[in-house]
C-alpha cells in the first residue's frame, strides 16, 4: 500500500513539478515533494489510504467525511492535484455495480423528483442564509469587477438574464426552478414583468409564498410546488436557473420539448446551467451524498435536444471563473459560520459540505466543469438584434 501511494505521489510530481505537497502516512512516515508543502493529505489508517487508492474519489470522499482522512492546509490545492492527474476521471466498473441500487432508486422520474430535490434543498432556509446572499441565490454570480460582493454580483446575474431576453413590464416569465424567488422578484421589482415560477423544495415554495405577501406582488407573481412536467400555460419568457442539472439524461429530450410547448412561438428563453464539454460520468460521490438523481449535461448534447425540439439558439456565454468566485464567496461564509451550521447538522455534516463547497470550486478552475448561459428563442425570430450589444450593461453617467 505504501508503493502505491508513493506511485500516485510521483505521478502528481511529475504532473507538476513545482507543487509542493506532502502525504503523512498512518504510521507517521512522509511522502514530500518541494519544500513547506501548501497542502498535506494525513492519512490516520491504512483503511483510509486503501479507500483512495481502491475507490478514487468515492474513498476519498467517505474517508474524508468521516475524519479517517485529514487534508492540513489548502484543500482546493490538495484538489487541483487531483485534477491534474484526472484521478478520478473513470468509476471503475466495480464501483458502478455498488452504486447501481442507488442510481436506480434516485432516477428523476415524476415520482421521484421530489425525493430528491428535498435531500438537498430542504435543508431549512437558515442553513442557506449561513452562506448565500441576502436573496438566498444558490447559484452562479456575475462579477462585472474584481471588488463586486456576491450580494451584488447576483443582482448584476438578475440583471444580464433581464437584458438578454428583453424583459419588459408587458412580459410573463416562466421561472423553471425558481429557487427562493430571486430572479422572479427582481424581474417583478426591476422590470415590472409578472409570472409564475415552479420549484419542487417546500421550503423554497414557502419561502416564495411569504416574500410575495410582504411585497404585495403576489398579484403580479404566482409560485407552484410543481413538476415541470406538469406546467400548463403559455409564456411569452421563460428561464431556468441551476436547475436543468437534475433533469437527468433520459429526461433532457422531455424538457426540452416541454420548454418548447409552453413558450409562445418567437418567444426567447434562457438556460442557465452547469455543463461539460464533452460527457462524462457524474462524480458518485456528489450523486450519492450530495445530489441524489443529478446529472452534468455535455454542451453538444444539451444544444442538440434543443434544436430537435425546435428551439433556436441565439448566444452561449461560459461562466466557469464566475462561479469558481461564487463558491469561493460562499466558502467565505460557510467558514465564517462553521460553529452554528455543526451545531444544526453536526462535524461529519460540515465536513461533507466543506468538501462539496471546495470541489465544486476547484472543478471549475482546474477540472472540466463549466457553466453556460444559453440564450434561445422558440422557432427563428428575425427581429431581436443582430449583435451582442444590447446584454451589455448601461455604461455610468
Amino acid at each position: 500500500m505504501k508503493k502505491a501511494l508513493r506511485e500516485l505521489a510521483a505521478a502528481i510530481n511529475r504532473a507538476e513539478p513545482s507543487a509542493s505537497f506532502a502525504f503523512r502516512l498512518w504510521d507517521g512516515e512522509e511522502i514530500v515533494y518541494g519544500f513547506n508543502p501548501k497542502t498535506t493529505m494525513s492519512f490516520r489508517s491504512q483503511t483510509a489510504a486503501g479507500k483512495l487508492l481502491g475507490r478514487g474519489f468515492m474513498g476519498f470522499g467517505e474517508a474524508y467525511v468521516s475524519g479517517d482522512l485529514e487534508v492540513e492546509g489548502d484543500l482546493q490545492e490538495l484538489l487541483r492535484l487531483g485534477f491534474a492527474i484526472d484521478f478520478d476521471g473513470k468509476v471503475t466498473l466495480r464501483e458502478k455495480i455498488r452504486l447501481l441500487p442507488f442510481y436506480l432508486k434516485t432516477i428523476a422520474t415524476p415520482g421521484r423528483s421530489m425525493k430528491n430535490i428535498a435531500r438537498h434543498y430542504d435543508l431549512t432556509p437558515e442553513f442557506y442564509s449561513l452562506f448565500l446572499d441576502e436573496s438566498l441565490t444558490y447559484s452562479c454570480g456575475y462579477f462585472n469587477s474584481e471588488n463586486d460582493s456576491l450580494e451584488l454580483a447576483q443582482r448584476q446575474k438578475y440583471d444580464l438574464i433581464a437584458r438578454k431576453l428583453m424583459l419588459g413590464p408587458e412580459d410573463t416569465l416562466v421561472d423553471i426552478g425558481c429557487g427562493y424567488g430571486g430572479m422572479l422578484l427582481h424581474a417583478a421589482v426591476q422590470y415590472g414583468a409578472g409570472g409564475v415560477g415552479i420549484t419542487l423544495s417546500k421550503n423554497q415554495y414557502k419561502h416564495v409564498r411569504r416574500k410575495l405577501e410582504e411585497t404585495g406582488l403576489g398579484r403580479r407573481i404566482e409560485v407552484k410546488r410543481l413538476d415541470y412536467r406538469k406546467l400548463s400555460g403559455r409564456f411569452d419568457k421563460l428561464v431556468s436557473i441551476g436547475m436543468f442539472e437534475h433533469v437527468g439524461k433520459r429526461f433532457i429530450p422531455a424538457f426540452m420539448r416541454q420548454t418548447a410547448g409552453i413558450l409562445k412561438k418567437g418567444g426567447t428563453g434562457l438556460l442557465h446551467t452547469i455543463a461539460k464539454e464533452v460527457e462524462s460520468p457524474t462524480d458518485p460521490w456528489t450523486m450519492r451524498y450530495i445530489f441524489p438523481g443529478g446529472y452534468i449535461p455535455g454542451l453538444p448534447d444539451t444544444l442538440r435536444e434543443m434544436g430537435r425540439a425546435g428551439l433556436s439558439v441565439l448566444d452561449v456565454e461560459p461562466l466557469r471563473l464566475h462561479y469558481g468566485r461564487t463558491l469561493d464567496c460562499w466558502i467565505h461564509n460557510f467558514e465564517k459560520n462553521i460553529g452554528r451550521i455543526g451545531e444544526m447538522f453536526g462535524e461529519s455534516f460540515v465536513r461533507m459540505w466543506r468538501l462539496y463547497l471546495n470541489c465544486s470550486s476547484a472543478g471549475f478552475k482546474y477540472g472540466t466543469t463549466r457553466i453556460y448561459q444559453i440564450l434561445f428563442s422558440n422557432g427563428l425570430n428575425n427581429d431581436l438584434p443582430a449583435t451582442r450589444l444590447y446584454m451589455c450593461p448601461p455604461k455610468a453617467p
